[in-house]
């Protein structure tokens, strides 16, 4: 089998972060979730990936390279516009030939991988099987409608009154005959190849779609609050070790990570967190569920909930910053007027001067 991820697109939902980065490239507990995908496909016994790019490949190219630190190969498939889906499918016809392929969205995060999906599709004579998952508001997602033996019958997208609650989670499994699907249907409303519309020729060709519903957690982190979301629940999973150097006036629980080359100086950290390599921390309090990358320093300063990409500074801030995403190179500080509260979404590069009055 081959696996085949997808990591065009703008990322528009996660502006202003994604002016200057690729979504796939921005960590969740430290790691990009674009390399959380290729270690969920590696996992799973597969070793030949492609990897579908946009407007932002050269900057994917040199974060993932060959593959190499994976033990997988990677090929890049190049796509011109985000046509669809199906239309990233289309264009990587050449890589999969008559191959089997599970395809991932690149900015999602699963909970317990997808080695069993594999392993029941390989096994099976199935066409196709797609993932689904259980959610509280199905009008927001793709929909599936299944029939009395387990198959499914009819997809609909954002439906106003949802005959299920089964959603589609951005992980699909075809064979060969996924390319007559894509090559029959027409461009959507939006201009673009639905891959709906190719599994709903699937179907209505008769041939065998089956679900797989998965039963743990599932994040798509195309918005802040969502990529808050995964960043908790993976923290939650690591296992904490200390590698970093913690004094004795610190107080850092068990369930945090502190990686090589890390300082916590007189702080305290409350977990799940990680903190980064080579991040200093001074007379500073992170946390539940914060991630501060790598060359980062935190000084007299408190946060939680939270993501602060690497090379960033965060210093003298009298009052705690929450469910915030901070981005690379950031310098945030405090100036002379007193504030009320903060919240933020801060790009890479940006410095930001926080108002403070009479020395506070």
């Amino acid at each position: 089998m081959k696996g085949l991820i997808l990591s065009g697109g703008k990322g528009t939902r996660l502006y202003p972060l994604t002016f200057t980065s690729a979504k796939q490239l921005i960590p969740v507990a430290n790691k990009p979730v674009l390399f959380r995908v290729i270690e969920s496909i590696r996992d799973a016994g597969i070793t030949d990936i492609g990897i579908v790019v946009g407007d932002t490949a050269e900057e994917i190219k040199r974060a993932v390279g060959r593959g190499g630190r994976w033990g997988v190969n990677i090929t890049y498939i190049p796509q011109d516009a985000p046509l669809g889906l199906a239309h990233a499918v289309k264009i990587s016809e050449d890589f999969l030939g008559d191959d089997r392929f599970v395809m991932f969205l690149g900015d999602n995060v699963i909970q317990g991988g997808i080695s069993p999906l594999i392993a029941q599709f390989a096994e099976s004579d199935y066409n196709s099987q797609i993932v689904l998952t259980r959610v509280e508001q199905p009008e927001q997602y793709g929909v599936a409608v299944l029939d009395d033996n387990n198959r499914i019958v009819k997809l609909i997208e954002k439906p106003k009154e949802p005959p299920s609650d089964l959603a589609l989670v951005g992980i699909y499994m075809f064979d060969a005959n996924i390319f007559k699907a894509v090559n029959a249907i027409k461009p959507s409303w939006r201009g673009e190849l639905e891959i709906t519309d190719a599994i709903q020729w699937l179907v209505e060709n008769e041939y065998n779609v089956y679900p797989y519903v998965h039963r743990g957690w599932w994040i798509d982190t195309g918005r802040p609050g969502e990529m808050l979301e995964a960043n908790s629940l993976v923290l939650e999973e690591l296992t904490p070790k200390i590698e970093g150097y913690v004094d004795r006036d610190s107080e850092v629980d068990s369930r945090v990570t502190v990686e090589k080359g890390a300082e916590i100086i007189n702080s305290v950290v409350r977990g799940p967190a990680i903190i980064g390599k080579d991040t200093r921390l001074v007379n500073a309090y992170v946390g539940p569920f914060t991630s501060i990358s790598h060359h980062c320093l935190l000084e007299n300063a408190e946060i939680s909930r939270s993501i602060v990409l690497e090379n960033s500074q965060i210093r003298n801030i009298n009052r705690r910053i929450e469910d915030s995403l901070i981005g690379r190179n950031v310098v945030l500080h405090r100036s002379p007027i007193r504030p009320r509260a903060y919240k933020f979404v801060l790009g890479d590069h940006s410095h930001v001067g926080l108002l403070g009055e009479g020395g506070e």
